[in-house]
């Protein structure tokens, strides 16, 4: 997606440790614009999948995924990172290290919203590592539902996950990849 690619550009900001910050239209404060025409360009990629339901992970993936939730019509379940009163015993668990966080999470998912039944496209905000779509096939697995395939807004294709991902036959469109990145410069695949 073009126009992701300019905004990464324009807006965001390389910090050391291969971090890309774009806190100021994706992550901390959300273009609202921008991210209907992003919820659109994912419907465009899986409009003949037939999803059923919508995965992501908290927090950052919740915004484009409730977007792309409302233009494609479908539900939006988000794992949850840490347990709480409100889940019940009965639910999914995967444990997943975040490469921004330095920290390992046992994501959870009730079982009453992920069923074999489910197509189930999953997106996040990043792709690096993929521990966190893994961790989210992994959750779709245990439910025996299906995998439609994943949408990412900004791939790192210099961490290799999507390439990984891909090469064990997951689906993987994302609006931005960035082949490498310096201090001065963001080169796309």
């Amino acid at each position: 997606m073009r126009r992701m690619e300019e905004k990464i550009q324009t807006e965001g900001k390389v910090l050391p440790g291969g971090i890309l910050k774009v806190g100021n239209f994706l992550n901390q404060q959300i273009d609202t614009g921008f991210l209907g025409e992003m919820a659109e360009e994912i419907k465009w990629h899986y409009e003949d999948s037939d999803v059923t339901k919508i995965l992501t992970i908290e927090s950052s993936g919740i915004p484009l995924a409730i977007a792309t939730g409302m233009a494609m019509e479908v539900p939006v379940v988000f794992a949850k990172k840490h347990k709480t009163s409100n889940v019940d015993g009965n639910a999914y668990s995967s444990k997943v290290h975040s490469f921004t966080h330095n920290e390992d999470y046992n994501i959870i998912v009730s079982c009453e919203y992920l069923t074999e039944n489910d197509r189930v496209l999953i997106i996040d905000d990043f792709l690096a590592n993929g521990n966190a779509l893994r961790g989210l096939i992994e959750l779709i697995e245990q439910a025996n539902a299906h995998l439609v395939g994943c949408a990412v807004a900004i791939e790192k294709c210099f961490q290799d996950g999507g390439d990984r991902l891909r090469a064990d036959g997951v689906r993987i469109e994302a609006l931005a990849a960035v082949e490498s990145m310096t201090d001065t410069e963001i080169i796309f695949r």
